[in-house]
């Protein structure tokens, strides 16, 4: 089994991974618009996960770091509408579920990271 902090490295790199392979968003207003989201939605994600690391065995950590990411991306989702709003609510939504600083779901909803950022991706194309 790979310690908690290697498992968010790994998913922070494949979630920047796919964002930068993020180029067909339909035109071109709307792939600055959608790259735009989805670059500030891997940051948030980014951050999250360096937080986590820092502070893997800290629960009020863990929780405040989820709360912050929740709040930016529900700010980010204000931004946008249709499918990228709904892509970033569910993403937020997630970062809620580890607010209460579930040590043993840091590694469940890191696994769903990916999820999430192909959401954002999907709702571009």
């Amino acid at each position: 089994m790979t310690p908690p902090r290697r498992r968010l490295a790994v998913a922070a790199t494949t979630l920047t991974l796919a964002v930068l392979t993020m180029t067909g968003c339909g035109a071109l207003g709307q792939a600055v618009d959608c790259n735009t989201a989805a670059n500030e939605a891997t940051k948030i994600m980014t951050d999250w996960s360096s937080e986590v690391s820092k502070n893997a065995t800290d629960t009020k950590a863990v929780g405040d770091a989820s709360k912050t990411a929740a709040d930016k991306t529900k700010e980010l989702a204000g931004k946008y509408d249709g499918d990228v709003a709904a892509a970033l609510n569910d993403l937020a939504a997630g970062f809620e579920t580890m607010e209460k600083g579930d040590l043993n779901g840091v590694t469940e909803f890191t696994g769903k990271m990916n999820g999430f950022a192909q959401k954002i991706t999907a709702a571009c194309s």
